[in-house]
């Protein structure tokens, strides 16, 4: 063989070699910023629903220590949020959800509470019925914080 031939062929050789490897670097970080930005798009939209579960079922739990009516709208309206978590969320996250609806359901079956019990529930710390589950959300965007967790 001739020397030239060599030295071209090395050359188409090293020059195939670098353009797949830029192709598969590219592709790489196509698919690495996709997947972060898939993450961060999930964890907004579990911020979302959280937020709202946080606040409905807040005015709903002092609805039922007011009330011995019970909010059926409201009811069936956490509880479609339940069900979306069950979607996306985390075990801790929907059993500390469902555990906190069925508070609510408890304490509509409750007696009424006056304003000097209630005032008794915020002097012992018993007006914090979202505590697990705020901590589950938490724990939960912790662990999902990385990109690279999975």
């Amino acid at each position: 063989m001739d020397n030239s031939v060599i030295t071209a062929l090395a050359a188409l050789a090293g020059a195939t070699i670098g353009g797949v490897m830029t192709v598969f670097a590219s592709w790489l970080s196509q698919r690495v910023q996709a997947r972060t930005q898939w993450i961060a798009h999930n964890q907004a939209l579990r911020q979302d629903l959280y937020r709202e579960f946080i606040e409905q079922s807040s005015k709903l739990y002092i609805h039922a220590l007011q009330n011995s009516n019970a909010d059926v709208v409201a009811l069936m309206g956490l509880y479609a949020e339940l069900s979306r978590m069950h979607i996306m969320s985390s075990a801790a996250v929907v059993d500390s959800a469902d555990r906190m609806l069925k508070k609510i359901v408890d304490t509509y079956l409750e007696p009424n509470k006056t304003f000097p019990e209630l005032r008794q529930m915020v002097d012992s710390g018993l007006t914090d019925p979202l505590r697990d589950f705020s901590e589950a959300c938490r724990e939960e965007f912790h662990l999902r914080s990385s990109p690279f967790d999975r």
